[in-house]
C-alpha cells in the first residue's frame, strides 16, 4: 500500500518498534543520510521466494519502505508482498521526508 512521508511518520509513531522500517537503497546512498531507525536492505538483495537474514520472520509484522524517488520502494514492495508479507507500506522516496535524517 502507498502512504504519504506523513502518514509514515504517524504509522512509525503509533506502532513503535512493531514495524520495520526498510531503507531498500545503496550503501553509499544510506551512509550519506537516512531516517533515524532505517535498516538498510539493498533492493537488489530482495528475492522473491528467499527471506533475507533482515526481514522479520512474522509475515504480519508492518513494514515500511522507502527509496530516494519511490521506483525501488514500490518494486521492493511488490516482492515482499509475492513472499507473503502482509502489512507492507511503500513510503515513496526520501526526498518526499520533510522530517530529521541522520548521518
Amino acid at each position: 500500500m502507498a502512504i504519504t512521508a506523513q502518514e509514515g511518520k504517524k504509522l512509525l509513531e503509533e506502532l513503535g518498534k512493531k514495524a520495520l522500517l526498510l531503507d531498500v537503497r545503496h550503501a553509499h546512498e544510506y551512509a550519506m543520510g537516512h531516517i533515524p531507525g532505517a535498516v538498510l536492505l539493498d533492493n537488489d538483495d530482495i528475492e522473491a521466494g528467499v527471506r533475507h537474514p533482515l526481514l522479520p520472520e512474522d509475515l504480519d509484522r508492518p513494514i515500511i519502505i522507502y527509496c530516494r524517488s519511490g521506483v525501488r520502494s514500490h518494486y521492493a514492495m511488490l516482492k515482499l508482498q509475492a513472499m507473503g508479507y502482509t502489512h507492507v507500506y511503500d513510503m515513496g522516496g526520501i526526498i518526499d521526508w520533510p522530517y530529521e535524517i541522520e548521518k
